[in-house]
């Protein structure tokens, strides 16, 4: 009977673990989305407005395209990095 509760609470332990690391992912990732978004393209754009990216300002591309691609990456960052902690919990898709 004590192995049935030590491996419970290692495989609850295992589940908090990977629950952590995933809402750390996420929130790092939700992090960058918003900075770029929203800071890089409306709260920060004054500042940016000084440097020239093909033939506009800064954050008038950040606004319209390099938001949009940083979202494109984030997306494969995510999957890459949630496959590897799947991997790392054991619980990867066959």
């Amino acid at each position: 009977m004590a192995d049935h509760t030590t491996s419970a609470a290692s495989t609850a332990q295992s589940d908090k673990d990977y629950w952590t690391a995933n809402m750390r992912i996420i929130m790092i990732s939700l992090v960058i989305w918003a900075l770029v978004s929203f800071g890089f393209g409306i709260l920060l754009r004054p500042m940016l407005s000084g440097i020239a990216v093909g033939g506009t300002d800064l954050g008038f591309w950040f606004a319209q395209q390099g938001s949009i691609l940083v979202f494109l990456a984030l997306i494969f960052f995510y999957a890459w990095r949630m496959n590897k902690l799947d991997a790392q919990f054991g619980v990867e898709e066959e």
